[in-house]
């Protein structure tokens, strides 16, 4: 088999997921990019996180042909597909049903720097413009208004965010989840008080290298 030690990362990541209430039932994916060999492991359509075995993960290629597995890809390959296609500091991506974010997402409203955490996703997180899930629309819609940045709300849909590895990618997932529901409470208090550009980008050098987490590659 193809990839091996991903497919079990990609399984224990998307259990993970679900306990920590991330997402429900089947909703969300998630997906490695192996650049020497240029396959993309990623999660199966519609089977639960604790069903999936290793074998069910699918592996294509970037063009977007099935190399190994019997299984159908998650819907939302080309998501995944086109951040591997564009983005050289991406190996691995994350789609889920956050409450907070997919809150923010449903409003149409961006997330913006209220607490220095969210610069691990960039300076703020944009949402990308409605698309019918599974669709090219969807996938070029999220790697537009994610660029300079690592996370993206789907409008009316959920979260995607993307890392050097899974561990990184759900760091992202889980700080941002975290903000959006700082962001959203204080809202309903008053108005939130932003961070400047500048905080901002200072922040973004300090992460380089504060609680860096070093991918295994």
């Amino acid at each position: 088999m193809f990839m091996e030690k991903e497919r079990k990362e990609l399984i224990a990541y998307g259990k993970k997921l679900v306990t920590e209430g991330f997402t429900k039932g089947t909703g969300g994916n998630l997906s490695v990019f192996d650049r020497k060999q240029g396959l993309m492991a990623i999660t199966p359509s519609g089977i639960d996180f604790f069903e999936i075995q290793e074998e069910d993960i699918v592996i294509m290629d970037l063009e977007g042909n099935v190399v190994e597995g019997h299984r159908l890809p998650s819907s939302e390959w080309y998501m995944h597909l086109i951040q591997y296609q564009e983005r050289d500091d991406i190996d691995a991506v994350i789609h889920a049903h956050t409450t907070y974010g997919t809150v923010l997402a449903v409003l149409r409203e961006p997330l913006p720097a209220s607490h220095y955490m969210i610069a691990v996703a960039g300076k703020d997180v944009q949402v990308a413009d409605y698309a019918t899930y599974g669709t090219k629309e969807l996938a070029e819609n999220a790697a537009k208004a994610m660029k300079d940045r690592r996370a993206v709300f789907l409008a009316n849909h959920g979260i995607l965010a993307g890392a050097q590895d899974l561990l990184n990618a759900y760091n992202i997932i889980e700080e941002v989840e975290y903000c959006a529901k700082i962001y959203c409470v204080a809202k309903s208090m008053g108005e939130p008080v932003i961070l400047p550009d500048e905080e901002m980008e200072l922040m973004a050098e300090k992460f380089k290298t504060y609680g860096q987490r070093q991918t295994s590659k």
